[in-house]
Order: structure tokens, then C-alpha cells, then sequence
């Protein structure tokens, strides 16, 4: 009761001086600002005054005669102090415990002297500082001194004091605000048993992670996941057991969820796979087609056609347990032509060898007259089918020193194809022989085809003019071979054919710095616009990075996917895919604030794995400064996109890109005892949240995250009045101890083997990449002056197609070497064996013609092909001079030999080439998926074939007679 008495009572003296104060003002001048007193005790500092601090106040700028001044336009003196009591109102009050000082000081006189001195208050003042606020100064008393030498240390204890705060009112003072309480009737107790709820001093709400990327489909924003396959399975099982999953997780959705699967390579693998089963299923009725039409006997023909589905469940049998998957590389080398090769010489050969023996005995053979003429006749052929079989096997051994991707590509379809070969050969030496000789009963007669009797009539005159002109037809072969060369050297080259996946796939970029929302808005946009075309069926797009980073990308990129339905239900069925693509092009380059790339699916991925750029061809600038890098790459840019072919051409994004930087202020971080660590905890509480702990529904988990509201966050002088709470409890605005700014900094530095690079990208069109890069590099060497210590890299499909020529020009020659060798022992001859080897340049000009009529690069495809050909040369020139010599033997007449023996071999060498060729041609004309991987192959094959069974037929001959002129 006293207290309050007390208080009472001061209050109305302050009252009353407040009223009586107030300076006279003369007449005519502006009346100055009112002046107004606050203070009080602890409560009186108002709201938001802060956690106490023993030895300052805490004054918040909310109290009610703060909010009174603002609005009267007054001059507010506030000495309300926290953890105060009503006697510091007239009382000065003890900030905290007393601090120590120490200095020393030159002795010039007697220790009694100096230590007077040292008690002058200047010298105090400069010990203990300068008071922090108006209101308070430092009192100073002497502890102790001693005297050592010519010097005097003495320690001084420093008192913060504040004055009492009635002496704030002056004459001058307007009105007076006070307010007493709190810690003089113990109200503080009572708040602090008072629960303070989260929502009384936050929002609560149910909000999400701050995102870094998003999924949109036909328009709208929506939820994508991807189904990631472990490395070594096989894609079509994965793909099937997802589908079967999806199918199950649907009957548990909750109402209004749809799931569905937008994407899925199955299709794409069933259409290839359709293609290649298309192929080979044509193919093997056009050999079988083949074999009836020239050997002229329906028996023959069907145990020679039985060992294409033999050799292939042992092929499949083969496949299984070295798990080579059936797909359109591991099936796509495959010919049923060059599998029935050997039967196809050994079952002509003995069936003319029985047709024989049944008019010189004027009777069918038994069975066991049978087996013997069979045997002799498959051991007369057995030797150079076994060596060419084997030679066309050996000629698909180069395939596998191929390395890297070229090599996760081509060794299954050099393994595919070896095991059929041998499969096939094991057929034709086994079971082959044995059918004919069981089978072929009754009377056998050779009867020879139509074509077979006109390619004879047409052949014989040719053959016996070629042997008088035989100089003519050297030189005319050679020039074949050497105009052939010069034709090859024209050509184009590429990787592979790219694959016509049947959708397409637009990466849409964005300026630098566009951030997921608005990303997100402007496909939207994009994705309605491809939406209006008929033969599009879906659009999704990926923007930015998902929840689980396997695809980094910035928000300002999106990958859209563009899902095209059957091209039956397009309005018009003959526009092609790449028509298609011009359209859009133009359609959506009026949507402002895009640019785009246009490529496919795997296409894109593809070339990110080779390279890691996503275009056809990535032109790597690398040095030093990010400035000069940019520089020079503008220039190469500038003359790639006038290279014809050149499309999507553009510079990796490096411009500048706005960021928020803080620049810490080392001197009041100290002074506030705070360091960079704490400055960098409280900015990443104050942006990106704290986790304070998780809720748990279930076995679902969520994390409950502590953060600024976003209007604080988003904004620059918001986040500048963001305090922080120094070690001493006092709250401290960031903006005092660091700068924040918005500053542009370069958008992305690539490095690569710790070099910072640049990109230039651009896709191909219309052209191979092999010419296109050879005038790249030409006009950059002329037009672009890069600086010292500046270089450059080619990238892409074509670093590939680089690494698998490279390797392929070692391995080639030295198998073609091995295939010499193997001709020398098979014929013991080095002469008749570099007859037959001549037959292989002769047998390149013919895929190298057939490349350039129809106007096809130079591909890794392609040089399969020239692989496989050289085998089906080498095979036609062994059937064909192996008789001829035998011939020899016989008769010892060197014309009549060559004249008879290729006139006999005609029939074998005629049906080994076209099988083998017709083998090949439905791949050369399919037009289904996949098959532009097949082509070049399958053009090659056949143009070589044709110009080699040419030149078999009468170089061959022709350089027999040259080297045997002079005997054997």
C-alpha cells in the first residue's frame, strides 16, 4: 500500500510539473515540436522490449506514448527502462555489475602523484567509454595500483549508471507519460505462468517445400514420376511389370487421383522389334522364293530352307544364356541369305554329284550309294564353304574392339550374327548332308532354271571376250575400284542413321533466373498451344529439378515431351515427322520468352550421356576468364548459325542472373560478438526455414519448418529489419551487420577436367554431321581469332563417330590381314589367295556406288555392311576358284579350266548372292521404326554384292589366267 501510495504520488507531482512547463513562444515564429517524456518501470517499456539485459534497457518503439508522439508530429525523450522498479524514477539506477579496466602509465613523479592523476575524471571517462545513450555515464572508483619501475598499472571498476529518469522532463517537456507495475507487485511472476500458444505469436498452415521443379501435362500443373531401370536389365520385362504395378496401385487411388503412364519405351521396342521380325520374315520368303526358282527341286529347296529355323532356335538358344536381348541392333545384322550360304553350295553341288551318278548307273541309288555320293560331293565343297563361313564370321570380329557406347551397340549384333554363322555352318556339315542323302530318293534330275540357262547363254561369250581382253578388264576394274575411293572420300559421314522415335521432344529455355512459378505458368501456355494440333495426343513437360535430382536442370528449362498419335489418325498421313517440326518451330516462336530445341526422347538423352549436351553437336570452348570464353563463343555461334544444316543453334547459358548477396560487416559482427557462422544461421532461418520437428500421420512423416512469413522473405528491406539476438540477449537488425544487395552473377561455370568451358550446341538437319563439322572447323579456323590459351572441342555424335572410325582403321586392316592368311592355308597359294582378296575392293565398290545413288553418309552402319560384304566377296571367289583349280588339275588346259569351272560354279555363285542380297532387301526399303538403322547396312550389302558377283564372275576369272599363264 505504501508503494502504490508512493507511486500515486509522484505521478500527480509529474503531473502537475508537466503541466507547468512549456517555453514562451514569440510571437510570429513557428511553434516548435512538442516535447514528450516516457517512463516508467519494467512494463512501461511497451511491447517487443526484448529479453532484459542487466546492463542496458530495453525500449520498444510500440508503447502507447510512442504510437501519441508519431501521431502529434512530437519529439519523444523514452527512458522507460525494462527490469526496472518505480524508485528508478527518482532514483539513478545500477546498470549491472561494475566492469574492469586496467592501464599503465609513465611514472614522472612520486606513485602518490600519479596515482592522484590517474583519478582525474578525464582519465576515467577515456577508461570506461563513452555512454551507449544520453541517459546513462559511467561512475569510477580505484581498486588498486602498483608501481613497478617508471611505471604505474592501476585498475579501475566501471559503473554503468542510469540517471533518474524525472530528470528527462524539463521545462521545455509538453506531457509526460508514465506507467508503473510489474516487477514492484510481482506481475511478472504472474505472466510467466501464463502459456503462450504458437499461434498466439505465428500462422499455422499446412504449406509445402519450397520446390525446385514441377510437372505439367496438356496444360496443367500435375505430379510425374519416373520409373528408373537398374543397369543391366532388359527394358521391355521392366516396363511390362510397371504397367502391371500401375494397374494395381490404381484400384487403391483415392477418388479424384488418376493415374496414368504417359510415357513408355515398350511402344517404341514392339515397333522396332516389328520392323526387324517384318524384315527377316520377308527376307527369309524371298530366299526361300530363291532357292525353288534356281535349284529346280521342290526337296533340295526345302532342306536347304530347313536350316534357316534351326539355325535360328540354336541362334535364340544362344542369345538366352549370354543375355543378348532381341532387339533391333542385336537383330538387326541378321540375314537368313548368309545363313543358308553353305547349304546352298553344298546341296547344288550334291545334287548335281547324284544327278550324275544315277545317268552313269541308268538307275536310282540306294540309300547307301547315296551316302557315298553325298560324302564325296560335300568334301569337294566342304573346305571352301568351311573357310568362307568362318571368313564371314572372323570379318564381325572387329566389331568388338569397339568401346563406349558405339560398343553397348554394336556387340550384340556382331555376337547375334556370329552365332547364327556358326550355328549354321555346325547345320549345313551335319544335318544338311544327311537329309539329301535320305530324302532326295527315286530319280534326280538336274534340271536348270530359265535364269539359270539365259545367265549361262549371257555369261559364256562375256566370260571367253573378257579372257582375250583381259589387260582391258584389269584396267577397267581398277578404275571401278579407284573412282570408287574418290566417290567414298565425297560421301558424308554420321555416328548411326538417327532412329525415327516417333515422338518428339522440344526443350523450351527461358531467360536466366525465371523462377518455377512463372516457368511453370509459360508451359502451361506452351503445352495448350501444341495441344491444338491433331497429331499431337499428349504434351507433359519436366521443369526444372524433381524431388529426387536424377535430371538436374535450372528452373528456366523444361523438357516437353510431345506424344504424337499413329500417323493413320493425322489429317494428313504423308506429312512427315520433320513437316511437322517446321510447324511448330514457327508456331511457337510467337510465344514471347522462349527459345527452344527440338529433337526426340532418347535422342536427347543420348547424346547427354556421349557428351553431355543435349544437341547433335557440342563445340567446347575452353581458357581461363568466363568473359573471353563468352566472347569467343558469340563469334563461333555467329558462324555456326550460317553453316547450312545448322539448326537450334545456341550458347550455353552463362549471362548474368540476379542473386541476393550478403556482404558481411566484420567490425559489427565483432562488436556484437558475433561471427559469419552466426550471420549465415539466422539468414538460412530467416529464407529457407528451420525444421523444429515432424508430425507423423501414419508412416508418412512431415516436417514441421520454422520461417519467415513469404512477404518477409521476398523482400529486400523486409529481410534488411530482420533481427538477430546477440550473445548478450540484445536484438540486432541484420542491415547493421551486413550489406544485402541484389547482384548479377554469371548464370552457370562448366568446367570439365577442372577447365572452365563454354558450349556451343546446335542439331543437324538435313545433312550429315561429318561434313558439317569438317565446314565448322574450317570456317572457325579462318573467322574466329581464339586467344592464347584458348581451345576447342567437338562433342556429340560426332565425338563418337570419330572414336569408332579411329579404332575401326586399326582393327580392319589387321583382320583383313588374318583373312589373307586364312585364304593362303585354305588354298596353299599366296597367289590364287591374293586373287580372291581382290575380289573385297571389288566388292566396297559396289556399297560405296550404292551409298552415293542414294544419297546416304558414311555411318558405322554402313561400315557393317562393308564388313559383311567382304565375307559374302570372299565366299564367291572361294566357290568359284577352288573348281576352277580343281578343274586345272584335271585337265591341265589353263582356258578351258576357267572357261567350264566358272560356267559349273555360275548356278552356286548366282544363288549364294542373290539369297544373301534379297536377304538384305527388305531392310533397304522398310520405312517402318527402326528401320534407319537398317538401311545403310542393307544398301550396302546389296550394291556391294551386286558389283562383287559382277566382278567375281569376270575379274576373277580374268587374273587367274593373268597369274597362271605360265602354269601352275
Amino acid at each position: 500500500m505504501r508503494r502504490r501510495r508512493r507511486a500515486l504520488s509522484i505521478a500527480t507531482a509529474l503531473a502537475a510539473l508537466a503541466a507547468g512547463v512549456g517555453a514562451a513562444v514569440p510571437a510570429g515564429a513557428a511553434p516548435p515540436s512538442p516535447q514528450y517524456v516516457l517512463m516508467g518501470d519494467s512494463y512501461s517499456a511497451g511491447n517487443g522490449a526484448g529479453t532484459y539485459d542487466e546492463r542496458t534497457c530495453w525500449r520498444s518503439p510500440d508503447t502507447y506514448g510512442a504510437k501519441v508522439a508519431a501521431q502529434d508530429g512530437a519529439e519523444l525523450t523514452n527512458v522507460a527502462c525494462s527490469g526496472g522498479v518505480v524508485a528508478d524514477i527518482t532514483q539513478p539506477r545500477a546498470l549491472g555489475a561494475p566492469f574492469v579496466r586496467t592501464a599503465t602509465y609513465e611514472v614522472n613523479g612520486t606513485a602518490a602523484l600519479q596515482q592522484r592523476k590517474w583519478l582525474e575524471r578525464a582519465q576515467a571517462d577515456a577508461l570506461c567509454g563513452t555512454p551507449a545513450q544520453p541517459d546513462w555515464h559511467y561512475e569510477q572508483t580505484i581498486t588498486s595500483s602498483t608501481p613497478a619501475g617508471r611505471s604505474l598499472t592501476a585498475t579501475v571498476n566501471c559503473q554503468l549508471t542510469a540517471a533518474a529518469q524525472v530528470d528527462a522532463v524539463t521545462p521545455r517537456t509538453d506531457a509526460v507519460f508514465l506507467t508503473i507495475g510489474g516487477n514492484d507487485i510481482g506481475f511478472s511472476s504472474i505472466i510467466d505462468g501464463v502459456p503462450v500458444k504458437i499461434q498466439d505469436i505465428a500462422q499455422i498452415n499446412l504449406g509445402k517445400e519450397l520446390r525446385s521443379g514441377a510437372g505439367t501435362l496438356n496444360g496443367q500443373e500435375t505430379v510425374i514420376g519416373t520409373t528408373m531401370m537398374l543397369v543391366g536389365e532388359n527394358s521391355r520385362t521392366v516396363a511390362k511389370a510397371v504397367d502391371s504395378k500401375l494397374e494395381t496401385i490404381k484400384t487403391s487411388l483415392p477418388e479424384g487421383v488418376i493415374l496414368e503412364a504417359v510415357y513408355d519405351r515398350t511402344s517404341l521396342v514392339d515397333k522396332t522389334i516389328d520392323t526387324v521380325q517384318k524384315n527377316l520374315v520377308e527376307g527369309a520368303l524371298l530366299v526361300i522364293v530363291v532357292l525353288f526358282v534356281l535349284l529346280g527341286n521342290v526337296r533340295a529347296a526345302l532342306i536347304t530352307a530347313a536350316v534357316i529355323p534351326l539355325a535360328m532356335l540354336a541362334t535364340i538358344s544362344s542369345m538366352v544364356k549370354t543375355d543378348v536381348s532381341a532387339n533391333l541392333m542385336s537383330l538387326g545384322a541378321l540375314d537368313f541369305g548368309l545363313i543358308v550360304d553353305g547349304a546352298v553350295i553344298i546341296v547344288e553341288n550334291c545334287i548335281r554329284r547324284l544327278s550324275e551318278s544315277q545317268k552313269q548307273n541308268g538307275a536310282t541309288l540306294p540309300l547307301k550309294e547315296r551316302l557315298n555320293v553325298v560324302y564325296e560331293a560335300t568334301n569337294e565343297v566342304i573346305r571352301p564353304s568351311l573357310f568362307g563361313v568362318l571368313i564371314i564370321t572372323i570379318v564381325y570380329i572387329p566389331l568388338f574392339t569397339l568401346t563406349g557406347v558405339e560398343g553397348k551397340m554394336f556387340h550384340p549384333m556382331a555376337a547375334t550374327v556370329i552365332m547364327a554363322l556358326l550355328a549354321a555352318m555346325v547345320f549345313c556339315f551335319t544335318v544338311v548332308p544327311a537329309a539329301i542323302a535320305i530324302f532326295m530318293r527315286g530319280k534326280i534330275s538336274e534340271k536348270e532354271s530359265p535364269i539359270i540357262k539365259g545367265a549361262k547363254a549371257v555369261y559364256r561369250p562375256v566370260l571367253t571376250g573378257a579372257l582375250r581382253f583381259r589387260w582391258l578388264v584389269v584396267v577397267a576394274a581398277s578404275a571401278l575400284v579407284v573412282g570408287s575411293l574418290w566417290m567414298g572420300s565425297k560421301l558424308g559421314s554420321e555416328f548411326i542413321p538417327q532412329l525415327n522415335e516417333g515422338d518428339i521432344l522440344v526443350q523450351a529455355i527461358r531467360i536466366p533466373g525465371t523462377g518455377v512459378e512463372q516457368a511453370v505458368e509459360m508451359q502451361k501456355t506452351l503445352e495448350a498451344k501444341l495441344m491444338q494440333y491433331e497429331q499431337v495426343q499428349t504434351v507433359f513437360g519436366r521443369t526444372g529439378t524433381g524431388e529426387v535430382a536424377t535430371d538436374p536442370m535450372p528452373p528456366n528449362i523444361t523438357d516437353t515431351f510431345v506424344i504424337l498419335k499413329p500417323r493413320e489418325q493425322w489429317p494428313d498421313p504423308s506429312m512427315t515427322k520433320a513437316e511437322l517440326v517446321e510447324t511448330f518451330e514457327e508456331d511457337l516462336f510467337t510465344l514471347p520468352g522462349n527459345n527452344y530445341e527440338f529433337t526426340q526422347p532418347i535422342q536427347m538423352r543420348f547424346n547427354e550421356l556421349i557428351s553431355g549436351v543435349r544437341a547433335d553437336l557440342g563445340i567446347k570452348l575452353f581458357g581461363d576468364d568466363l568473359d573471353t570464353l563468352f566472347a569467343s563463343a558469340s563469334d563461333i555461334l555467329s558462324v555456326i548459325s550460317t553453316i547450312e544444316g545448322a539448326d537450334d543453334a545456341r550458347l550455353e547459358q552463362v549471362e548474368g542472373i540476379p542473386i541476393f548477396t550478403v556482404t558481411p560487416k566484420p567490425d559489427q559482427l565483432a562488436r556484437f560478438g558475433l561471427d559469419i557462422a552466426d550471420l549465415q544461421l539466422w539468414l538460412n532461418a530467416a529464407t529457407g526455414g528451420e525444421t523444429a520437428g515432424m508430425i507423423f500421420e501414419g508412416d508418412r512423416r512431415f516436417e514441421i519448418v520454422v520461417r519467415y512469413a513469404d512477404d518477409i522473405r521476398n523482400e529486400l528491406t523486409q529481410l534488411e529489419s530482420v533481427p538477430i539476438v546477440t550473445p548478450s540477449g540484445e536484438h540486432v537488425p541484420i542491415s547493421e551487420l551486413a550489406t544485402l544487395a541484389f547482384k548479377e552473377v554469371p548464370s552457370q561455370i562448366s568446367r570439365e577436367n577442372g577447365k572452365r568451358s563454354i558450349v556451343v550446341t546446335a542439331n543437324v538437319r538435313d545433312r550429315d554431321i561429318g561434313t558439317f563439322v569438317e565446314e565448322a572447323q574450317a570456317r572457325i579456323n579462318d573467322e574466329v581469332d581464339l586467344p592464347a590459351g584458348y581451345w576447342l572441342d567437338y562433342g556429340g555424335t560426332f565425338e563418337q563417330l570419330e572414336s569408332a572410325s579411329q579404332r575401326l582403321t586399326i582393327v580392319v586392316p589387321v583382320t583383313l590381314f588374318v583373312i589373307l592368311t586364312m585364304l593362303v592355308i585354305a588354298f596353299g597359294s599366296i597367289r590364287d589367295a591374293l586373287i580372291i582378296f581382290t575380289g573385297i575392293p571389288l566388292a566396297l565398290t559396289g556399297g560405296v556406288m550404292s551409298l552415293w545413288l542414294r544419297d546416304m553418309p558414311l555411318s558405322i552402319s554402313a561400315s557393317v555392311g562393308f564388313i559383311a560384304l567382304s565375307g559374302i566377296a570372299v565366299l564367291n571367289g572361294l566357290v568359284m576358284l577352288s573348281f576352277i583349280k580343281q578343274r586345272l588339275l584335271e585337265t591341265g588346259e589353263l582356258v578351258n579350266s576357267i572357261v567350264e569351272g566358272a560356267l559349273i560354279r555360275l548356278r552356286p555363285v548366282l544363288m549364294t548372292a542373290l539369297v544373301a542380297s534379297l536377304g538384305f532387301v527388305p531392310m533397304a526399303l522398310n520405312t517402318g521404326i527402326g528401320a534407319e538403322v537398317q538401311r545403310p547396312l542393307a544398301t550396302v550389302v546389296i550394291g556391294g554384292i551386286i558389283s562383287s558377283t559382277l566382278l567375281t564372275l569376270v575379274v576373277l576369272p580374268v587374273l587367274y589366267r593373268l597369274v597362271h599363264s605360265k602354269g601352275i
